[in-house]
This record gives structure tokens, sequence and C-alpha cells, in this order.
């Protein structure tokens, strides 16, 4: 179905609750999206610009449908349901295919153990969690069993009970050995009793109840119990001194956290027990679809359905629309109340900002440098509204000091990284006196030309022209195109107080602000200062007399590669004066040898004037080849209608 099609099928939905379904033209579901008013949203998406993304997932619709709900809590209901049937490719996707496992123990049994599960079972075994992953729900085990001195081997009990000696975590003080004969299975159930209340979030009971019979025994002479006691009281508090403990299903709040980058997102959930911070859960994303109200609604109803337990109090970063319904949804799934608020202020709202912190630092290390640059190009795409993404980028700018030696750089982006080797460098000739307007339009007029000409050097034009300056000067450089028949986009690259690149800004005074968003700040900002770093240091060079003219370019014939043979050759001018033509010819040939011994020859009387000036400059470019590029590649980039 034709983008114009599915416009005029959006528009005349009604303006009532519900669910739409995008499917591609093979039938699969590749969006599910919940609405208060069907019509709005739905139409929203074939009309008016969007990010790359969402552009990319229209682009795949072939048809939509809709089922109308009698309530917004209602299509809420039916959306979760839908995204977790069809799992469809656009929407967000958490890490539902490994799951949220669980520690579990079978109280029941003589000698209960602890053991990881993917899922509660109706098995009348106690369920703790659910985990972030299985390393850190093997973690939590490890952690309790080692504090409390409970069994790690594969001895099973009561049936390896007196079979064979104790193993070494006896000897060790990590076990007390309860394939013992004489060991005490009262003890080996306070022990997992103790466990199983430091993982159900419990320890603040369990210190006070062991706190009170280690008390009680030492006030009874039983000291060999308070002793006991005393080890197994310091054991759970150094568990809960290093915040070993994990965050399991009777946590008090979960605070949120959110961050949308450039390439990757990241949810994070902080758990707290009794105003402790116990562990923290994150899931990384390729950055939503929606915007971060929508985001968090979908990401929050994903992570608490696959994980099957909820504190009483979740936290949001940010308001969304559906905070009623979030919190029916949850308090209906959990068989109890469950609290969603977004604080706004005090230390709730720091603990989110925490949270968000969390996010970020994830997201930024996640994220590697090419996702990054690539979200800068699609994000630069999108502001400038450019058909194509802008994958090669050029820069120009002006440096001069009066009226002498007016130069300009252009520099070379592709993919976000400098290509050096198509840097060039401009001598201003049509103007005498500085004028950057005039400099840049004769810059830009120059190297579209040589394009035009057909020269290879100059190929292909970019994307997007950046220039160093404001309006006027994207301007002359858009005129200068247009002169040419040339349509291509400019912008210029506008500074603050400060001297950072600050927004770009096109011929026609229209404004894009770069500040909000650091990538493509910091991209920009670096693709302006090497452009003024290699105007300037080409302009110092001139001014410097780096670049002279060799008395060797004066003789026909005699080009770069000659004049740098009879220098590695002979040493100096002075040598190649008086060199023979036979030894001049073993340097550079027969031909231009008697050229070269003629030159010097011709107006003896001026000879040794000629070499006294000629010496103090030989071995140093010519300036016939200033034209553009950086120092390594100027044989292959010369431009020589500049001089």
């Amino acid at each position: 179905m034709a983008e114009e099609s599915l416009r005029e099928k959006a528009l005349g939905l009604p303006l009532l609750p519900g669910v739409y379904i995008m499917s591609d033209k093979s039938g699969e579901v590749i969006y599910v999206g919940k609405a208060k008013a069907l019509k709005n949203r739905v139409s929203s998406y074939f009309h008016g610009a969007h990010a790359p993304k969402v552009e990319l997932m229209i682009s795949h619709i072939a048809t939509f449908d809709v089922i109308i709900a009698n309530s917004e809590f209602e299509a809420l209901v039916l959306e979760n349901s839908l995204i977790k049937r069809h799992m469809p490719k656009y929407n967000i996707r958490l890490r539902d295919d490994k799951g949220h496992p669980f520690i579990r123990v079978d109280t029941r049994e003589q000698y209960p153990r602890f053991t990881v599960a993917s899922k509660m079972a109706n098995d009348g075994a106690r369920y703790l969690g659910p985990y972030g992953s299985r390393s850190v729900t093997h973690g939590a085990i490890d952690a309790v069993c080692k504090a409390l001195k409970l069994p790690t081997c594969s001895r099973r009990f009561p049936r390896d009970i007196g079979k064979e000696r104790p193993c070494l975590n006896f000897h060790m003080g990590a076990c007390r050995a309860y394939c013992r004969p004489e060991a005490s299975p009262e003890e080996h159930r306070e022990a997992i009793d103790a466990a199983i209340a430091i993982l159900d979030g419990k320890a603040e009971k369990l210190v006070a109840r062991l706190t009170q019979e280690m008390e009680e025994a030492a006030e009874a002479l039983r000291f060999e119990i308070a002793v006991e006691k005393r080890d197994r009281l310091r054991a759970v508090q150094g568990l809960r001194e290093k915040q070993v403990v994990i965050s399991g299903m009777r946590a008090d709040s979960d605070v949120i956290g959110f961050f949308r980058g450039a390439a990757k997102s990241c949810f994070v959930v902080l758990h707290f027990i009794e105003g402790r911070l116990l562990s923290k859960d994150f899931e990384l994303l390729e950055t939503p679809l929606e915007d971060d109200g929508e985001a968090l609604s979908g990401l929050v109803r994903l992570y608490y359905t696959y994980r099957g337990a909820y504190p009483k109090n979740i936290y949001l970063p940010a308001e969304t629309q559906d905070v009623e319904e979030l919190e029916r949804f949850f308090t209906e799934d959990a068989g109890r109340r469950v609290s969603v608020a977004a604080p706004q202020r005090g230390d709730k709202r720091k603990l989110i900002e925490t949270a968000n912190i969390n996010a970020r630092e994830e997201t930024e290390r996640a994220t590697t440098r090419e996702e990054k640059m690539r979200k800068s190009i699609e994000w630069l795409q999108k502001a400038m509204a450019l058909e194509n993404p802008p994958l090669r980028m050029e820069a120009y700018d002006i440096s001069n000091t009066g009226a002498s030696d007016i130069v300009s750089s252009m520099t070379v982006f592709v993919n976000g990284k400098p290509s050096s080797r198509d840097y060039k460098r401009f001598k201003i000739k049509s103007i005498d006196m500085p004028d950057d307007y005039a400099s840049m339009a004769e810059t830009v007029t120059r190297r579209v030309q040589r394009f035009l000409d057909g020269d290879a050097k100059f190929a292909p034009l970019p994307d997007v022209f950046l220039i160093d300056g404001g309006m006027t000067h994207a301007r002359a450089a858009r005129n200068a195109l247009n002169a040419l028949g040339v349509t291509l986009p400019v912008y210029g690259m506008v500074k603050d107080d400060r001297h950072r690149t600050r927004a770009l800004v096109s011929p026609d005074g229209a404004e894009i602000g770069i500040a909000a968003n650091p990538a493509v700040f910091a991209l920009i900002g670096t693709i302006q200062e090497e452009t003024h770093r290699f105007a300037i240091d080409f302009h110092r060079q001139l001014r410097s007399g780096h670049l002279k003219k060799s008395k060797l370019d004066e003789i026909e014939g005699v080009g770069e590669k000659r004049r740098a043979q009879l220098l590695k050759s002979f040493g100096s001018l002075k040598a190649i004066r008086a060199a023979t033509v036979d030894e001049l010819a073993a340097a550079v040939g027969k031909s231009v040898a008697g050229k070269v011994f003629a030159f010097f020859h011709a107006a003896d009387s001026a000879s040794d004037e000629t070499e006294n000036n000629a010496e103090a400059t030989d071995g140093e470019s010519s300036d016939e080849n200033l034209d553009e590029s950086l120092d390594e590649s100027l044989d292959e980039n010369t431009d020589d209608d500049t001089f």
C-alpha cells in the first residue's frame, strides 16, 4: 500500500484509544503501539520528518490494522500482549530469551540446597529473586554459603553423611562439615534459614535475632554457643557491609534510570531494600523509536513482565502519559498495591539522577566510536534535511595577514574521520586585499571547476560544504556553486564568544543548534579546528619563507623529480654549475644535462651572483607547488592553476 493510501486510511481512523499493528509486505508484524487517539497517532507516521530509524520502519510498512479498546488501560494491556506474541522487529526488546534467574530452595527437605532456576515453578519450593544474570545469581549463592559455612561440594545429605572424611573446605574453615556424623542437622537448618533471610532482604531482622541470642547465651554462661552466634552475626554483617546481597522479591523500591545514546541506550534499575541500595540491573538496547516517555513505559512493562516480581514502589525518571494505567497494570499482575511515580524533587529525585548517571555510563562504555559517528551523521542528515547522509564533508577556511599571502584551506572528512590525502590548499589570486567572502567564492569556484574539468584529484564532490564563518560566508560559497550550475548543501560553522562551534547556519540564516548533542558538537568542532589549523599552517609557511623558488625551476625540462635528483647527486648549486655535461648526464640524461649546463654558463659574468642567490634557497619546496594538500601528499594534490 502506497504511503498516500496509508495516510488516507490513517485519517479515517476514530479518535478512540486502541492498538495499531504495522505489517510489512510479507504480512509479518514489525511494530505494535498503543494510542489515546488512534487517528492522531497513526496518521503522524505518514506526514512530516522523522528520525532515521523511524523513517526506516515506515519504509517497510505495507499495511496496518487497529484494535479499538474501551480504555487506555485496556489498550496498554493489549499492546503488552501483542508485543509478547509477535516480538516485532522495531519494538523495544529486552533479554527475554535469557530471562531473570531465581534462586530455588526446597525447605521441605531435611538438608536443603540452593540452586539456580530460570523461572518460578509451582512445585512447593521457595524462589528468591529474580536476579540480573546467572553469574550474579551464582555469586549470591557462593557469598552466603561462604559466609555461613554451608556446603558447596557435591556430597548429598543425608546420603553421604559419615561415608568419607571431611573435604578441604572444612580444614580451611570454609564449611562446618555437615557430612560428619556428629554434625547437627538443626545447625544446618539454622544456617539455611539465615541464608534465606539474607537473600530475601530480611538481614536487619536476622541481625537483631542473632544479637539477642548471642547476648542470652553469654548471660547464661553458654560461651560456646555465644561464640557461634557471634561468628554468624559477623558473617551476616560482613555481607551487609559489602552489599553482596542481591535484590529479591521483597525490594521496597526500584529507581529507574534511562539514557538515550547516539547508537545505544540504557535502561537501569536500582534496587533498594529498607533504604539500602542492594544492586543494579540494566539493559542495553538499540536506541528506541519512541520518545523518552513512550520508551520508558514500554521498557518498564517489559522488564517487570519478564521479571515476574514487583517492588512496593517504582520511581520513573520522567513523566509518562500512562502512569495511572501502569500502576493499575502492575497492581493487578502482582496481586497487591504497586505504586508508580515520577518524582520531580527531593531525595527520590536525587536517586533518579544517580540511576540516570549509571545509565549514561553503561551506554558510553558499550557504544563504539563507529556507532557514535554513524548516529552523529544520521543526526546531521535529519537536521540538514539531506536526501543522503553526509558521509563526505568538505570544510573551508581563509587565512591572511593584511593584504599579503591570502590563502585558503580545504579539509575532507569521510565517515566523520579526516582524509588527509584529500586535503587541498589554495593561494588566492583574484584579489590583493583582505576579503574573506571573495576569497571563499574563489576557493569554492576553483575547487568545483577542477572537478567539472575532469581532474580526478578533485573527485568526488562532497555531500555538504562546511564554511568557517556565518551566514554571509555560507552565502558566498553557495553563490559560487550556483554560478557553476552545481546545487549542493552549504552551511556555515558559527562559533560562540568562547570560540567554540555553537551552531550550523544556512546561507539563508537558519541555524541548527548542536550544543545539545555532544557527539555532533565534538565532530563539527573538530572539523572547524582542523580546517583552521591547516589554513594557518600554510599561511605561516608562506610568511616564513619556507616555500621559496629554486633557481633550477627556471631551466626548461627540470621539474620536481629532476631537481631533486640533481641536488641528491651533486649536493649544491655550486657543484651542479661546476659539473661537466657528462657528469650531469649521469644524473638526468644527456638532453636535460645540456640545458642545465647551458643555463649556468650562458652568462659567465653573472654566474657568481646567480650561484650566491640560488644556494640560499635551494632544497626548499617551490612556490609553484603551494596549492593544496598535506605535506606528505603534495605531489599528488598540486593545483597547477593556482600560481
